[in-house]
This record gives C-alpha cells, structure tokens and sequence, in this order.
C-alpha cells in the first residue's frame, strides 16, 4: 500500500513539474514569466480587485491555478511557415517533387494552409501569450498606484517597487506604498458669477457631497459637478454642462489641508468668429411641435391640428388621436427646460412601440426678445402598422420523439389610433412518440394546436381615473389577453382556456410593477381515463397492491394471460377503477398501511384528473439594479403574492348548483373552483470577480396555501424541482417531495426552497465555463398530504434539503448562449441514512442538461 501511494504521489509531483515547465516555454532567456503581482499599503497586503486595476500587468488567466490559455498558446509553433520551409529543405527533391505535382504558388500557399499552421494560428488566437515581466509597464503601475492614492487626498504618497526573480525563469513583482499623512478639506468658498445660478446653488449648498473636514477625494468633487449640473439642467439652465464648473484647491504650507474655490462662471457664447460672455439664462418652453410621418401618404400636404397647447403635424392625415400622443410627452408649453422631461417623453414613445426611437430637438425661439424661451421639435418615425411573425421549429423532448412545431403572429399597430397595438397569433405542432401512454402508433401521433389574442393599452384602462396613484411618468400600460389550447393524444389531452386583465407600470428606474386583477384559466381533462397509463409509476403501485392481494381480487379485474413471472396486471381502465372501489367499499381485506397507500393513489389520481377553474389576483414588484448587458455585478429581486378563489367563493353560494353544497365542493359553473393563497420571494445576485470571473447566486422561495373549497394547489400552481434551471441533478418533477424519493412521475408540492451559485469563468474565446451547486426541494405542508416523508416538519425537514453540483459550458453567440451543464447527485435526501452523500456521484447517474442562456 506504502508503495502504491509513493508512486501515485510520484506520478504527481512529475505532471506538475511537467506542466510547471511548459508554462516557460515561450518566454526568451533572460526574461521572466509574471507569476504574481503583491501590492502592500504602509506594510498590510492588498490583494482587492480596486488595486488590481491600477497594475499595467497582470498574470495569465487561470482556472482553479490552471492556466488553460497559456497552455493552449504554447502549443503552437511559434513560426509555422519557416517550420515549412525547413521541412522542404530537409530532402534534397522534395520541393521539386512538390512544385511538379502542384506548382511554385500552390507549394508557398501550402505552408499557410490549415493542415500545416492552422492549429498553430488557432492555438495562437484562442491562447494567451506568457506574460512577461516588463519594466516600463511596471513603472507605469508605480505612477498608476501613485495617482490612485493621489486622487484619494495623499498627495505626498510614496510607491517603490522590486523585482523578485525566482527559478524557471519567474519572477515576482512587489509594490510598496507608503500613503503619508491624507489631506482634508478646509474653507470651502463658491464664486457664482449668473445671479440666477448663485440663487439654485444656495437651495442645495447643504446637501453638497464635499464638506468641511473630510478627506479629499477626487470621487467626491466629479459626483458634485453631476449633481449640481442635473439640478441645473432640470431647472431651466439648458446651455449649462459639467465643464462649467471647476475647483482651484490650495495646499500651500504643512498642515495636511487644503482650501477649495468652487467656481462656476458666466456663460461663453461663440457668434461667427466672435465670442462673448454673458450670464446663463434659464430658459423656458414656448411651443412644442410634435412631426410624424404618414408611411402611406409622403406626398399629401401637411395636416395640423392643435391639441392642449401641442402643435401636431403629419404628412397627410393624422393617423392617430391627438390625446395618445400628447400623453406621451412630458414637455409642456409654459413649462421650466428640464432634462428630466426629456428622457420621460423618450422613454414613453419608445415603450409605445409604434415608433422607431424618436429625436426631441431645442431651439431657441426667434419671437422671444429676452431670448429665454425654447421651442421643443419631437420627430416620430411610425413603424410598420402590420407585422408578421411566422416562425417553424423541429423539437424533441421526452414525451415527443419528433415534432414540427410552427406559428403564425400578426402585430397590428395603433389598430384604434390611440397607440394600441393588437397581436394575434395561431400555434401547432404535430409530433411522433413511441410513449406506452400514447396507444396511436401512427408515426404522427401527437397533436397541438392553440390560439392567442393580446390587445395592449399604453395607459390605465379602468372605469375610473388613477391618475394621482399611478401618474403618467411611471409609463402605464393595460394588456387584455385571451388564449385557448388543445392537446391530442398527449397525456390527458388538456384543453386549456386563459384570460389575463394586467396592468403594468414603472414606479421608478429599474422597478417595475404588475397587477393581473384578473387570471382566469380553465384546464378541461377531455382523456382522464388514460390517468394510468401516463402516471405508470402511480399504476405499477397500485399493480403491486393487487398482486399482494391477488386472491381477493376479482378475476375480471386483470389481463390475460399473467406475464412470464407469474404476476397479473390491472386492465386500464376498467380493472384499477374496480379494484379501488372494492377496497373504498371493503370487499376486500387490506392492512391500514396499504389502504393508506392505496387511498394516496387515488387522492393524486383524483387530483391530477379534474377539471381546475383558477380565478386569481396577483401582484408582483421588481427590483433591479442591472444597468445594461455588460454590467456584471447587479442584483435582482422580485416578490410575487396571489390570491385565487376569491370572487367565485362570493357569488357560488347564490348560485342554484350550490344550493345545500358545503364549502370544499362548491362549483362556478359546473366546474369546482380553486381558493388558494400564494406567495413568492426570488432573489439574484452577480458579483464580478474580474478578468472574465463572475459568482452569480439565486436565492428562492414559494408557498402556497389552500383554503376554503380547496384542499390542494392545482397542479399547474404548484411547485417542482430539478431541470435546467434548478437544481441539475435531477430531471424535471423528479426530486422530492421531502425525502419521499420521487416515486411518482411527475413530482410536486406547495412548498419550495432552492438555492443555486456558480462560477462562471472564460475558458477561451466565446467559451466559457461554470462550477455550481444547487440545494433545495418540495415539500407538502398545510395541505391534504400528511406523510412525514412528504411534508415539511419543522428544522428537521432541512434535512431533506437535496444538493447537487457540477460543471458545465456555455458558447456565447451573442445573440444568445447554448448553456450545457453536467450535474451530480452529491446529497440525495430520498436515500436511506448513510448512503446519501455521494453515493450516485458518478458518471452512470450524472444528469445533462442543455438549455439557452444562463439560468439565472
């Protein structure tokens, strides 16, 4: 055993010295390959991410101290075409030989082709070059660390550096600061030359951003020059811009302060080739036109109409009502120049998404003799009134071998010339299965189809004005929407009917809001007798129950002949049915532990075979701090509560078929309804790591409560785990409830708990990696299931919490990413005691998942 592990250990030190000494194999004699930058502060290491980003040199990438793209550069040949040209000269007549075959040109094309230095050119391009020890950007560092400090009020800071040359040709490069006593602030004087600025600075002065006594930092006095130049521009100031403003700062003598001027003078103003100085003028808006384009007209005359002070314009006749348009716009006659203004009226148009993105233009109006007024041009491009959608796409899942899946949408723009847009949009697929639950054997046996109308509103449409609760400035919207499905020889062969009255709106800058007042769906089970041949796991339960019990059970009840082993099974339909009547009826004899199971059976059965009337409220908020693609370091966070139940348990009681019903069987309609309470937190966060690292982490949370005619959340409300976008260990509906093992097929509950992180890091060009973990899980909890395996109980349930990790790969394709991701079963809760922790940790049990995009 002894000298088993001394020569694993061996075989080890030997493929690190290997690959250590490869690392080195591109860098020239006398030079040293970076292994690692150590910047100290008066004496403390500092190793943040803020100091990494002052250094002109850096290290080369790793991944987990593998450095991956170093090692793919060195694998090129670092002259590829003199290598070629060796190669000719190494026998005398083979270039000859190759010149008859081919040609002179076709030879010296040869050596640039793929099969001599195509690998080298990839290697070369998707690698990384050894970074190697440079003294001019080391001294470009030094003055960088300099500055940085400087800017942070240590004026007299004080950076060396050294240079420690290790073996195999490294070195290591060392940065030592020496910050010296910081500078702070002491008088802090304004000179406002325009009176009428002097007079907006005094309404902020006490909320300035540098004050007396603290430290310098440069920081500190730009986020002033923005705030001061916001408020400005918001408040008439239209020619004023951040450069006007500017600070003198006297450090004269040793007292470690320094005395700042704020300066802000009058307005320098060019005419030809003269300039001159006058006062800012604070301006105001005198008329504000608004252009659009008629795309069917070019050549008719200029229509106008005047609406609320707005001058509208439109080649030929106006297409839209004026109100619709002037709604948009934030800038009125009489009104203060704003810059706020400006951005509303174009964030507005732009979310009508009837024009292109519009151009808001100034200038100063010529009938105005103090010259303080501004007329305001908006020019509106309209897009096309009509646009189709028609798209077709092959797919496979694990219910659908094949399936051509297509869809044909039509937009319909400002359809009631108020800027509505109507979208209306017919789906199909046709597909083949070989699934047992599918009799069919027809190749196409698979049908879908279903349509959808959507009809948005670009304001608060209600009977009443809510203009003071939601303004106009949080860009309110109303969709309307309707839609209806049906499935054939698919399971239970739903039909499905939704309809959605939402309000959206926009309380502030990354935060958005929506109220569904109403979401109404109808799910109808037209094939509910095909129950057991879909759930096979829940059958071949209840097949086992019947085998147990086989003398008991009538004959009839099973098909013949028995199989190979002896064992019977149930005829579908007729067979369970009568079986489990038998035992609701005793006619037969069972043990208490199996009527429970078998009473458990036919509870999901019924469950997962009625028809589900859902009427529900819902209101969710989000928060987020993400400020364009790029931005990797953001959060988002978005809560969700609804209610359903509440309108139909008001008005069932009136109704003739409720009349002596109780409360948990009352119907609307003829169809039992759903009363639930609902509620979600969902939680993201983003940490960038720098040099292409990033941690990103989600965090969530679901109940869901049954009340009053409900004793169940409807399956389409409630809860599942696994799948490509939770935790990848398991598949989809296949982890939990609790640590009941997943035992049916399609697994779920009215409680959920999951928490997901991962790594994500460049491997080379638009391939990336990621390392992950997930935990959580379902669970059943103040709802008809009360098995212990099932439900949650307490602190001890956490015990139950599933955890899965692994690696994946995405490619980045800019205009989205192919994620593939491999997870392993590292904590399995619904595995006895002691065979939980890794014991499915292998490739034989791994779970691949490829989906689009990151999953959060």
């Amino acid at each position: 055993m002894r000298n088993i592990t001394t020569k694993i250990a061996l075989i080890l030190i030997s493929g690190w010295f290997l690959y250590s000494c490869s690392l080195v194999k591109n860098v020239p004699e006398g030079k040293h390959l970076l292994k690692k930058n150590d910047v100290r502060v008066n004496g403390e290491e500092k190793n943040d991410d803020e100091h990494k980003a002052q250094l002109y040199q850096l290290p080369n990438t790793d991944v987990l101290g593998w450095h991956i793209r170093l090692s793919i550069y060195n694998l090129a040949n670092k002259d590829a075409d003199s290598s070629y040209q060796e190669w000719l000269k190494r026998k005398p007549g083979r270039h000859e030989f190759l010149r008859k075959m081919l040609s002179e040109k076709q030879v010296q094309r040869l050596g640039n082709s793929f099969f001599v230095s195509g690998f080298s050119n990839f290697a070369k391009k998707t690698g990384e070059p050894p970074v190697i020890v440079d003294l001019n950007r080391i001294k470009k560092s030094r003055n960088r660390l300099f500055a940085f400090y400087y800017k942070k009020g240590y004026f007299r800071a004080n950076v060396k550096y050294t240079i420690d040359t290790l073996e195999n040709k490294r070195a290591e490069v060392r940065y030592d600061i020496e910050t010296g006593k910081p500078y702070k602030l002491d008088s802090i004087i304004p000179y406002i030359e325009t009176p009428a600025l002097d007079s907006l600075y005094i309404t902020i002065k006490a909320g300035s951003l540098i004050k007396k006594g603290d430290q310098y930092n440069e920081a500190n006095f730009t986020a002033e020059r923005e705030r001061i130049t916001t408020y400005f521009r918001n408040r008439g100031a239209y020619t004023f811009q951040q450069n006007n403003i500017s600070y003198v700062l006297d450090t004269v003598g040793n007292n470690y302060k320094a005395n700042v001027d704020f300066i802000i003078d009058n307005e320098t103003v060019k005419q030809g080739d003269s300039t001159f100085v006058r006062p800012f003028r604070l301006y105001k808006i005198s008329q504000v036109n608004i252009y659009t384009k008629n795309p069917t007209s070019p050549e008719q005359a200029i229509d106008s109409v005047s609406y609320n002070g707005f001058n509208l314009y439109s080649t030929g006749k106006l297409n839209y009502r004026p109100k619709a348009l002037t709604d948009a716009v934030f800038i009125t006659q009489g009104s203060d120049f704003a810059d706020f203004r400006r951005m509303l009226t174009s964030r507005y148009l732009t979310n009508l998404r009837v024009f292109n993105y519009p151009t808001i233009e100034y200038k100063e109006d010529p009938r105005d003799p103090t010259g303080t007024s501004l007329i305001t041009n908006i020019y509106l491009n309209p897009r096309k009134k009509f646009r189709f959608t028609p798209s077709v796409d092959f797919t496979h899942s694990n219910i659908q071998d094949f399936g051509i899946q297509g869809s044909l949408g039509v937009s319909i723009r400002n359809i009631f010339k108020g800027a509505e847009i109507l979208e209306i949009s017919t789906r199909g697929n046709i597909g083949s299965s070989r699934d047992v639950a599918i009799p069919d054997r027809s190749f196409f046996n698979i049908l879908e189809y279903g349509a959808d109308l959507k009809l948005t509103f670009p304001r608060i449409f209600f009977p009443f004005k809510t203009e003071k609760i939601i303004p106009k400035k949080m860009i309110p919207s109303t969709i309307m929407s309707f839609g209806i499905s049906r499935q054939r020889n698919i399971g239970l062969d739903k039909e499905n009917f939704t309809g959605v009255l939402s309000y959206n709106w926009t309380p502030d800058r990354g935060r958005t809001a929506k109220l569904d007042l109403f979401n109404i769906q109808y799910i109808r089970n037209v094939n509910a007798g095909n129950y057991f041949n879909v759930y096979r796991s829940s059958y071949n339960r209840l097949n086992q129950y019947a085998n147990t019990y086989e003398s008991q059970v009538d004959p009839a009840y099973f098909n013949a002949p028995p199989n190979p082993d002896g064992s019977k099974d149930l005829k579908i339909e007729s067979g369970t049915n009568g079986f489990i009547t038998d035992i609701k009826n005793n006619q037969i004899t069972v043990s208490d532990e199996d009527r429970k199971g078998i009473n458990r059976i036919e509870e999901r059965r019924q469950r997962l075979t009625e028809n589900n009337l859902i009427f529900a409220t819902n209101f969710t908020y989000t928060t987020n701090s993400k400020k364009d693609l790029l931005d990797n370091t953001f959060f988002i966070f978005k809560t969700k509560v609804e209610a359903a139940g509440s309108i139909p348990s008001l008005i069932a009681p009136l109704m003739s078929e409720n009349k002596d019903v109780p409360v948990g069987s009352r119907t609307f309609l003829d169809v039992q309804y759903s009363q639930y309470i609902k509620g979600e937190l969902d939680f993201i966060k983003h940490f960038d790591l720098r040099r292409g690292k990033v941690l990103a982490m989600r965090a969530f949370f679901g109940l869901a409560v049954p009340y009053g005619n409900s004793t169940s959340i409807p399956f389409a409300r409630s809860y599942f785990a696994g799948g490509s976008n939770d935790n990848r260990a398991w598949q989809s509906y296949s982890l939990g409830p609790g640590r009941s093992g997943g035992v049916n097929d399609f697994n779920e509950a009215n409680l959920k708990m999951a928490y997901s992180a991962e790594l994500r890091f460049n491997i080379f060009g638009k391939l990336n990696g990621a390392i992950f973990g997930d935990v959580g899980n379902i669970w059943n909890v103040f709802d008809q299931v009360d098995d212990p395996n099932y439900t949650f109980n307490g602190l001890k349930s956490f015990e139950d919490l599933a955890l899965g990790t692994g690696v994946g790969f995405r490619y980045d394709f800019n205009f989205f990413i192919v994620r593939f991701d491999v997870g392993f079963k590292t904590y399995n809760p619904g595995k006895p005691e002691g065979e939980r922790w890794f014991n499915e940790y292998n490739l034989s049990k791994c779970v691949y998942n490829v989906g689009i995009n990151y999953p959060f």
